[in-house]
């Protein structure tokens, strides 16, 4: 069977949705109008942290489909002053959330518990605030949100490969930059930090036999599998892998463009880290090669 890119046609799902007169749909759902619509229409739970839990009308899948948003739009009204990535959320809430998440991935491993029938996929839509805000795909209300689904397997076996210069398939070059440079480096990184639950995987098993997906990212084993969500030493990994991508490109942009001085303001990630990035050749080498390449 090949393994690549599918395209899965998903019909609107019949539940409520007002789109105002006169209103484009893309123009809707990048605008504060479509929230007004998911609070009210579509909302399933909304807390004191302003977390908005809702069901998709135009989705990825009509197996399962949900979203929690980060809402903020009630008390930062310019956008781009929003959070755009869990590094900008308060503990308060990011604690909120994180048990959110953890309840909604073990309510759908409950109900979809064969790997062999169900994809079930979880993962948080961090926004790069470096976008252009009229940018495809990048909603002017800039909120970070969560996204749950549920795919069927046969469907995705069915489908057919995607064209591979579809456009809509670009990541901006992150995958083919990391895997080409930055592997090697960013494994030093990885031992730098004190990790006891998230274990790197690699070969087969680490990757979608029908995708590929993720396509040579780095790829993460939860020890203890769901009950590790239910504590607080997971979510502070995640955190820390998190902010040692953020850092990562960070740093890898920085040097692409201006000398190796003063990159450790950027930084926030322990001292030994600053070193790895700031002082190491084969940190600094990969950048000057990609500008010469491009």
């Amino acid at each position: 069977m090949p393994i690549g890119p599918r395209e899965i046609s998903v019909p609107f799902r019949p539940i409520p949705l007002d789109v105002p007169e006169g209103m484009k749909p893309n123009e809707f759902f990048n605008s504060p109008e479509n929230l007004a619509d998911l609070s009210n229409n579509n909302g399933l739970l909304v807390n004191d942290e302003d977390l908005l839990l809702y069901r998709k009308a135009l989705g990825h899948s009509n197996e399962f489909d949900c979203s929690i948003i980060y809402n903020t739009s009630q008390k930062i009204l310019n956008p781009l002053g929003r959070p755009v990535r869990r590094t900008q959320v308060p503990d308060n809430v990011k604690n909120v959330w994180n048990r959110m998440n953890q309840i909604i991935i073990s309510f759908m491993l409950e109900q979809y518990p064969d790997p062999e029938t169900h994809l079930v996929l979880a993962g948080e839509a961090s926004l790069d605030s470096t976008w252009p805000i009229t940018s495809p795909g990048v909603p002017s209300i800039r909120m970070l949100h969560n996204h749950f689904i549920v795919f069927n397997k046969q469907q995705l076996k069915e489908a057919k490969i995607t064209d591979t210069n579809n456009p809509n398939l670009t990541d901006g070059g992150q995958h083919s930059l990391f895997a080409a440079y930055m592997q090697e480096v960013y494994v030093e990184f990885l031992s730098s930090l004190d990790l006891k639950i998230l274990k790197p995987m690699s070969g087969e098993s680490s990757s979608l036999a029908l995708t590929g997906y993720p396509q040579g990212l780095t790829r993460w084993e939860i020890q203890g599998g769901i009950d590790s969500l239910k504590g607080v030493e997971f979510w502070h990994e995640y955190d820390q892998i998190l902010k040692g991508f953020l850092d990562f490109y960070r740093t890898f942009s920085h040097k692409c463009l201006v000398a190796i001085q003063g990159c450790q303001k950027m930084l926030i990630l322990p001292k030994k880290l600053k070193k790895l990035y700031c002082l190491t050749m084969g940190f600094y080498l990969p950048p000057k090669k990609c500008v010469t390449n491009a």
